[in-house]
């Protein structure tokens, strides 16, 4: 592995999940690196900052953690997800497996254990200084400086720190980001969703019991909301209600404790039973806000770069937020392999702005499938062809889904894959009831003629 030992540390803005995996990278090439972080060490201060308590890692994000030596301690507090459990208002519940057998899971993980391993293995480098409590106010960009106030709270005491290299891995809400384009030159798009967010706990049985089916990720799908819920390691379940700001059936009209009890029993009446705090922790914890963001460029010519969510902001219903900046990760590191910081940079962003402005689009859809389409009787029958197929063509039918979530295929070729794939599947499942009357003959036909031309030459010249 080529290193290096710049004169001055890359200054890294942002100490959460993607810029402590970033800066162990940057450690591993010889870089020192000095990262800053607006809030508290939430490994000696507990912090709830309106951020989700439980995170979904596949593929990408166990790839880049493999290459850092990090992949089995994470799974080791990981729990397999090996489908959708769908939960019908009248209590029925039906399964959506996600890939073609039970090997092909996605994981849930708690976010404040993989930032804390992450932070404390950064700093076991020796390379990395993580500052807290560092909240980027302002950058001088023709002196290089940066400007932070200093405290969790506003303090009115100010700093100043020159950078040589700035990284921002500052989420969402860069503040990088929102000084970056106020520069000439840079596009942005900022699209919130007419939908917010609001996290429950629901808690573990007797003796730590699962009170639902430990190995899925739940849905109540209702249209235009909806409730999931993902497992923890204590057995409890971090459920997450997804509901329209404003409307007949929205936050806005959920103003008491009666409106919140007589909304989850009639819409999510098995899960109401589980949640004993239900209007306590309604009324308690935050209503999160989701949106996309889209910029070009992501860097400053010779003096930054915006990685993860600073970049490319996405809805968290292919969760893939985590895993598309931890592959961030993984690419600039390559780069970095083959190039000078500032050409690998401009590369960088240049290369990954079309996959991120892909799966982000992929959010998006995926967001209308969860809510409207899981309950549906002719996309659980699509699904079931889908699975079929998977099974019977390997290495010629793939999904959508398998390709984002269980490989690391390119996120655009993956798009195009899906639109192809639900093609041959829409064309096979016309008048059918039943999965298992595909006519594979012609699914046969179709895969060879529509799909495996496009898997053996394309743009992207990956090949599964």
């Amino acid at each position: 592995m080529a290193t290096r030992e710049p004169a001055e540390p890359v200054v890294m803005v942002g100490a959460g999940l993607v810029g402590s995996l970033l800066s162990i990278f940057l450690a591993r090439r010889g870089f020192r690196v000095k990262l800053f972080e607006r809030l508290p060490d939430m490994r000696k201060t507990a912090i709830r900052a309106g951020r989700s308590i439980n995170l979904a890692i596949s593929e990408r994000g166990l790839a880049a953690l493999r290459k850092v030596g990090l992949e089995a301690e994470a799974r080791r507090h990981a729990i397999p997800m090996r489908g959708r459990v769908l939960h019908a208002v009248s209590g029925a519940l039906g399964f959506q497996a996600y890939g073609k057998d039970d090997s092909q899971c996605i994981n849930s993980i708690s976010r404040g254990y993989l930032n804390q391993m992450l932070m404390t293995a950064a700093e076991q480098t020796g390379l990395v200084e993580v500052q807290f409590e560092q909240r980027l106010v302002g950058i001088v960009w023709e002196k290089k400086g940066l400007i932070f106030e200093t405290g969790f709270v506003e303090s009115g005491q100010y700093r100043t720190e020159h950078f040589s290299v700035l990284i921002g891995t500052d989420g969402g809400g860069s503040a990088v980001r929102g000084a970056m384009v106020k520069l000439p030159g840079y596009e942005i798009s900022q699209e919130l969703l007419e939908h917010g967010y609001k996290e429950l706990l629901l808690p573990a049985g007797v003796g730590s019991a699962f009170q639902l089916e430990k190995h899925a990720l739940h849905i109540w799908p209702r249209g235009s909301h909806m409730l999931i819920a993902l497992p923890n390691e204590d057995g409890s379940f971090t459920c997450t209600l997804f509901l329209p700001f404003r409307g007949a059936v929205s936050f806005e009209t959920l103003q008491a404790p009666r409106d919140v009890a007589g909304f989850f029993e009639r819409e999510f009446p098995d899960a109401r039973k589980l949640l004993p705090d239900l209007e306590e922790q309604f009324f308690t914890n935050p209503t999160g806000f989701m949106g996309t963001v889209k910029l070009a460029p992501w860097d400053v010519p010779g003096k930054a770069v915006l990685v993860g969510d600073a970049a490319h902001a996405i809805v968290p219903f292919f969760g893939q937020g985590m895993n598309c900046g931890f592959e961030d990760c993984l690419v600039l590191d390559l780069l970095l392999e083959e190039h000078p910081m500032a050409a690998a940079f401009e590369s960088f962003g240049r290369q990954r702005k079309p996959h991120s402005d892909a799966i982000a689009d992929m959010a998006v859809e995926n967001f209308v499938e969860m809510r409207d389409r899981t309950a549906d009787a002719h996309f659980l029958l699509e699904k079931q062809i889908e699975k079929i197929l998977l099974n019977a063509f390997p290495g010629e039918f793939l999904s959508r889904y398998t390709l984002v979530s269980f490989s690391l295929a390119p996120y655009r070729f993956a798009y195009r894959v899906g639109e192809i794939a639900s093609g041959i599947i829409a064309e096979l499942s016309q008048g059918l009831t039943k999965a298992e009357d595909v006519d594979l003959t012609k699914a046969g036909r179709l895969i060879r003629e529509r799909l495996v031309p496009y898997l053996k030459e394309n743009e992207y010249g990956f090949r599964p």
